[in-house]
């Protein structure tokens, strides 16, 4: 088996197809946790709340072990930081209660905690216009790069072929039984699954330039006041204000405050897109900091980064058969909350390519259509 594309969901799927006992060949062009890579970037929310989409709960829920267990067993296990996850909820924002219900059916570990607790259990947070909150205290941060490349130097030391090279896209007149490799000649196997992120509707032009929208994105990294750990796990957990439209992370490494715009961005070639932060992102960026954690209004700007989501019309990944060719799967449509889903989705992918579980129709090519708008946060 072949899989192409080194990301979170790659990388997993080649991880788990050779401990069903496959020969897998894992193949990407640039390596994994490369710069132009959506699943690149130091740093990634790992959260068990999802509205009312129970499926990417439970597999929140099944992957964050999975991590835990990876990068423990490749001693790095502070590749994952338990900072919490803090959910801040307004009047007009029924995600937040909805999320709750979700996660307590599912019997996740939270917290519902009023105004009067957050000042006194996170002080560095302003929660002007919040009325409640959900706190996920067993939930945090990858530090993203280095983890998903970790996956795919564990999924080579248990066996799997792991190549970097560029990928052609597949001659699809006929029965897929190799890929070309650049002037490194051609890759045979009898399946194939393509999980190159926002290079797939590239691949797969005709069906999926309709369904996958690749959007530039922003992120953030202030510098915090010397000496104040208020800004630093645990006195301040990863938090989410989607009715505001942003996120944020606290310093790890040194690194700074987190600040990620929700917003989707312009279209964006992954290949040649400028990858120079906005003026006017770092502008909005500036607002919900003084907002959110008064302390940063003036803070430096210690880095910027761009990357891209890949959103299909719903918000919802995409995980399907080639609907022409029955040996093809694709995996893709990350839309700026597969990363922390690449357990479970591998473990997803492996089964259907063994036929040993159902399909989930949420996330299969029939439920997407290019009218809808995007309703995953």
């Amino acid at each position: 088996m072949v899989v192409v594309g080194a990301g979170t969901f790659g990388a997993w799927t080649a991880w788990h197809l050779r401990q069903a006992g496959y020969a897998v060949t894992l193949v990407d062009a640039f390596g994994a946790g490369h710069s132009r890579a959506s699943s690149g970037g130091e740093s990634r929310i790992i959260r068990m709340g999802y509205g009312d989409r129970a499926l990417y709960s439970r597999w929140a829920c099944e992957s964050l072990p999975q991590w835990k267990e990876l990068l423990a067993d490749a001693g790095q296990p502070d590749l994952f930081r338990e900072t919490g996850v803090l959910w801040l909820g307004h009047d007009a924002d029924p995600h937040v209660d909805v999320t709750a219900r979700t996660l307590h059916r599912l019997g996740a570990t939270t917290e519902s905690l009023a105004p009067e607790d957050l000042r006194s259990r996170f002080p560095a947070l302003d929660y002007t216009g919040i009325t409640r909150a959900v706190y996920e205290p067993g939930s945090g941060v990858l530090l993203a790069r280095r983890a998903v490349g970790c996956v795919a130097r564990q999924a080579a030391r248990r066996g799997v072929d792991y190549q970097v090279a560029s990928v052609e896209p597949p001659d699809l007149s006929r029965r897929l039984d190799a890929v070309r490799l650049g002037d490194r000649g051609r890759l045979s196997a009898g399946v194939f699954v393509f999980a190159c992120g926002p290079w797939l509707a590239k691949v797969f032009p005709d069906m999926l330039r309709p369904l996958l929208r690749t959007t530039r994105q922003e992120v953030f990294f202030f510098g915090t006041p010397a000496g104040d750990r208020r800004f630093e796990p645990p006195s301040l957990p990863a938090w989410i204000d989607f009715h505001a439209g942003a996120y944020g992370l606290p310093d790890i490494e040194g690194r700074g405050a987190k600040i990620g715009l929700t917003a989707l961005g312009p279209a964006f070639d992954p290949d040649r897109g400028d990858r120079t932060p906005s003026v006017d992102g770092l502008a909005a960026a500036r607002r919900f900091a003084a907002a959110r954690l008064p302390a940063l209004r003036d803070a430096p700007l210690l880095e910027a980064r761009v990357c891209q989501y890949t959103n299909t019309p719903s918000g919802d990944l995409l995980i399907d058969r080639h609907p022409d060719h029955l040996n093809v799967w694709i995996a893709g449509g990350g839309s700026g909350h597969g990363f922390k889903l690449g357990p479970a989705v591998g473990a997803y992918v492996a089964s259907q390519v063994a036929e040993t579980a159902p399909a989930e129709d949420l996330v299969g090519l029939p439920a997407k259509r290019p009218e809808q708008e995007r309703a995953v946060l």
